[in-house]
């Protein structure tokens, strides 16, 4: 993390952030300019990995490597890499509704979790440091088969190699339209969209039960992670950072048609496949915490990802989580509005300053979770 001295402390040059395509805070946060404009006084840089050549930004979004990042996205390149001795630590989850669904062929009659009995599901195999599509499939078919009081081993795993190049659930829905599978879990804006292209059923919604324990998977929940050592050298500005993302979670809840324009640039999916895949009131979820359920949540898909041998170690997810930076968040985001004011100006409108944008355009980031 490069830095320059301001008096007696270092503040480093720049602070990054990613996160995946789908509703997050750090999104609306940065699409609204309100994240480079809290630092800007420092004269502190904020900049998104996905903005940048992929020389630069590496593969930081996994390995979180990179000591001056904000990370929020899918938990299991997460775990992943905490489990391989990154010094992360976790200072919130959120949990979003995003459309999880198992797909059939349509006309074959398969309409409920205990006609997966038996099938050969798709388990695609990527040739990247984490597999997380992979993981994805397993735990989906695991929520759904569960449905049944089934297990995996009820299925027929067939491994689907990924296409290079290939968009999201490209393989899977390929082989699930040419016989060669029988099911195919997706999730997610793009997900809707191409499964209606090739004219696939839904056969299980994972929406529609009622413990959501049967969604626990890559994004459910979503952690925040930052690097150990800036919380430890740094520790206002990660408050101040997540104070901005309290406050854009504040701002989403009234602005439901702000969100979904933001949501399509970020997942790079239509207005139709946005609607499909995140339920009405969703803009009101975007709020973070480290309640006892989330961290449970979230203990229960680190214990599968061990079982399916993608960790390298255990991780004791309540050890991992410090709820100090949220609290002094909270606390800094109460202060600045009991003195009329809020993070960073938020609430002064759309468009302020945007910087998730490059070359005019909103990046697409559609391969990070």
């Amino acid at each position: 993390m490069s830095s320059r001295t301001q008096g007696a402390a270092a503040l480093p040059e720049t602070l990054w952030f990613t996160r995946c395509p789908v509703p997050t805070a750090t999104g609306i946060a940065a699409d609204q300019g309100w994240l480079a404009r809290e630092f800007a006084p420092e004269g502190i840089a904020v900049r998104s990995l996905q903005e940048v050549p992929p020389e630069v930004a590496a593969d930081h979004h996994y390995t979180h490597a990179l000591t001056g990042l904000f990370r929020e996205g899918g938990n299991v390149p997460a775990l992943w890499a905490r489990s391989r001795g990154e010094a992360t630590r976790l200072v919130g989850l959120t949990w979003i509704e995003e459309r999880q669904v198992v797909l059939v062929r349509a006309g074959s009659g398969i309409t409920e979790p205990a006609q997966l009995r038996g099938l050969r599901l798709a388990i695609p195999r990527h040739g990247i440091g984490i597999d997380f599509w992979r993981a994805m499939a397993l735990a989906g078919f695991r929520g759904a088969l569960g449905l049944a009081g089934l297990t995996l081993a009820d299925s027929e795993p067939v491994d689907v190699p990924g296409i290079p190049g290939g968009g999201q659930w490209s393989a899977e829905l390929a082989a699930l339209r040419d016989g060669t599978v029988d099911a195919v879990y997706v999730k997610g804006a793009l997900a809707v969209e191409a499964a209606r292209r090739i004219g696939a059923e839904v056969a299980v919604e994972l929406d529609a039960a009622p413990d959501r324990r049967a969604r626990v998977n890559n994004g459910t929940p979503r952690p925040i992670t930052v690097h150990q050592r800036l919380l430890d050298e740094r520790p206002e500005l990660v408050a101040r950072f997540l104070a901005v993302l309290l406050e854009a979670a504040d701002w989403a809840a009234e602005h439901p048609v702000e969100v979904a324009r933001i949501l399509q640039a970020e997942t790079g999916a239509g207005a139709e496949g946005v609607a499909g895949a995140y339920a009405s009131g969703s803009h009101r979820t975007l709020h973070l915490d480290l309640s006892a359920e989330r961290l449970e949540l979230l203990g229960a898909q680190e214990r599968f990802l061990g079982e399916q041998g993608f960790l390298a170690a255990p991780v004791n997810v309540q050890a991992w989580a410090d709820p100090e930076p949220l609290r002094a968040a909270r606390e800094l985001l109460r202060a600045r509005r009991a003195a009329g004011g809020g993070a960073a100006g938020a609430g002064a409108g759309a468009g302020g300053g945007g910087d998730f944008r490059a070359g005019g355009g909103a990046v697409r980031i559609t391969d990070f979770d």
